[in-house]
């Protein structure tokens, strides 16, 4: 399922405060979820965010976003299949390398980008690291880049203004509790 938006986002103010490159990443639980917090403030003060899922092509709460929020724009890029990281599918690697080409369409007209899950899909061969380094380094001036997902890259850790580990301690998956609407999808 693809909810995607041909449109463009117009950006809505003048964001000279904004214009860093964040990067979430680690084993732990809550990578996406501290991307919809900051997505959600950032609208709430008037910018326009766009939020870029890679590989979540299932149902997942934040697909309802873009309704509710005004300034939020959702566009996901992914199977309902997960991604084998040994043997992707050539959907996957042409479902990654569209959503790279959108985020590239709309990097000028919003104020905040986030790329969810591209750490992940760089570690699983989806993407080239160089394209997606050349991105980071030309983006807007104006844009505020967040780049989720386990696995990031040491070439984008350096040159990332915030980096962020989220760490697992413990989780219910290793007591047998599998994942649950509205919390963890």
């Amino acid at each position: 399922m693809n909810t995607r938006n041909s449109g463009k986002v117009p950006r809505s103010r003048s964001t000279s405060e904004l214009g860093l490159v964040q990067i979430y990443t680690g084993n732990g639980k809550g990578k996406t979820t501290a991307a919809l917090g900051l997505a959600v403030r950032a609208c709430l003060h008037g910018y326009r965010v766009v939020f870029i899922q890679f590989m979540k092509g299932t149902n997942y709460g934040e697909d309802k976003l873009s309704e509710m929020i005004p300034n939020f724009q959702l566009e996901k890029f992914g199977r309902k299949e997960f991604v084998d990281p040994k043997n992707p599918h050539p959907k996957d690697l042409e479902e990654a390398k569209e959503a790279l080409k959108r985020a590239k369409e709309l990097a000028e007209d919003c104020d905040m980008m986030i790329l969810d899950e591209i750490n992940v899909a760089i570690h699983f061969g989806l993407l080239d690291i160089d394209e997606v380094m050349d991105f980071v380094k030309n983006k807007p001036k104006h844009l505020e880049l967040v780049l989720t997902g386990r696995y990031a890259p040491k070439e984008l850790i350096e040159i990332a203004d915030l980096v962020s580990e989220v760490r697992e301690i413990k989780h219910p998956y290793s007591r047998g509790i599998t994942a649950r609407k509205g919390i963890e999808y």
